[in-house]
């Protein structure tokens, strides 16, 4: 290195540092409205159409990809596969809050430790996915610049 240190590289840490956590944060909760959706239909005793989870999954999945792309949010990709792993851990945990009280016995991933990694990778790819579609809706969108914090 010719006598010189190189000092590390601190870029990655300054991108994770710079992500809307209060957004990301704020997207995954809005995702909770799929189990408690489920958990109302499961108490009450009734069922939506089949394709139900689907519909509320698609609808999260816009309102996710309209407000990154839309709010020319930095890093979009990484905020909504983050908002992904965030809604994965917030379902985790209120399965493991509400299914001993609703049902008298622990279900769901911390039921069976294993459904975590699962749990977490499917929720990373959605918001891998919803990413990669916010930025293509902010590059049709044209140069404006985009916020950074």
């Amino acid at each position: 290195m010719c006598g010189r240190e190189r000092e590390p590289s601190v870029a990655g840490m300054n991108t994770f540092r710079s992500l809307r956590w209060l957004l990301i944060v704020g997207l995954g909760a809005l995702a909770l409205i799929r189990p408690v959706v489920n958990i109302v239909e499961d108490q009450l005793g009734v069922s939506g159409p089949p394709a139900m989870s689907l519909i509320i999954t698609a609808v999260i999945s816009v309102i996710w990809i309209a407000v990154v792309g839309l709010g020319r949010i930095a890093q979009p990709v990484l905020t909504l596969l983050f908002t992904g792993l965030v809604y994965a851990v917030f379902a985790a945990i209120l399965s493991g809050i509400l299914s001993p009280i609703l049902t008298g016995e622990l279900q769901g991933p911390f039921a069976s430790p294993i459904a975590i990694i699962p749990l977490l990778l499917v929720n990373t790819v959605w918001g891998l996915a919803a990413g990669g579609l916010a930025l293509v809706v902010q590059r049709l969108r044209g140069p404006r610049s985009v916020e950074a914090v």
